[in-house]
């Protein structure tokens, strides 16, 4: 009769040492948590939208903004450049008078 028991014994032995320890257990757990949690990161909460749709507004404006005063800076350029046309177109029109007076006075003028 003991060598029935043995043979069981030896047999539930080698059953149990299949089974989860408590260590075993308390791994998974934490591999479980860390997983969940990591899950849980990717949601986005109702207060994290109303936060990135004012962001986007906020980005908006800012866009907005710039390109006004983009437009503006490229208004004053353009303005510059007429003006700087009509001037050029002015001096030409001096010199040349100025020309016409010297020669009519005898003047030999001098560019140095």
């Amino acid at each position: 009769m003991t060598h029935d028991f043995s043979e069981l014994i030896e047999y539930l032995d080698k059953k149990f040492e299949k089974t989860a320890t408590k260590e075993d257990i308390t791994e998974l757990r934490t591999e479980v948590n860390e997983k969940f949690t990591r899950a849980f990161d990717v949601f986005v909460t109702k207060e994290e939208i109303r936060v990135l749709e004012k962001e986007m507004r906020d980005l908006k404006e800012t866009v907005h903004e710039l390109v006004t005063a983009i437009d503006k800076l490229a208004k004053a350029i353009d303005d510059l450049r007429v003006e700087y046309s009509s001037v050029a177109v002015k001096v030409d029109r001096h010199e040349k008078w100025i020309q016409q007076l010297a020669e009519k006075l005898g003047i030999r003028l001098q560019y140095d």
